[in-house]
């Protein structure tokens, strides 16, 4: 089974860090690709934050550039993502992504945890 939780508190002030982590049960994430996705309420999921196979190259969303780092810890079979510098506009439900292909990330990915909301606000 796979699963995803908060670290810390959901709701954060703006400019706030807020770290997400998953933790794998049954598979192994050092070679898989793995996805950070959202979505916001009214809005469509989108990734926004991935690293692609064993290689472990790392690519964000234009608006979580500089602000997000997704990591993998392969000794706990766990993957997080750091968030800080946080907007109203990440307020959304997080979820995280594996496969096994090394290719970008997708909404077809085949392993997805439970969302984790993430709300932003004074």
């Amino acid at each position: 089974m796979f699963s995803c939780r908060r670290r810390g508190g959901g709701l954060v002030h703006p400019g706030g860090s807020l770290r997400l982590s998953c933790a794998a049960s049954g598979l192994t994430l050092d070679s898989s690709t793995i996805g950070w996705f959202r979505q916001a309420p009214g809005k469509e999921r989108e990734w926004v934050a991935c690293i692609v196979g064993r290689y472990s190259g790392t690519y964000y969303k234009g608006s979580a550039k500089g602000r997000f780092t997704i990591s993998r810890d392969n000794d706990n079979n766990t993957v997080d993502l750091q968030m800080s510098s946080l907007k109203p506009e990440d307020t959304a439900v997080y979820y995280c992504a594996v496969d096994s292909l090394p290719i970008m990330c997708y909404e077809g990915m085949t392993y997805w945890g439970e969302g984790t909301q993430v709300t932003v606000s004074s």
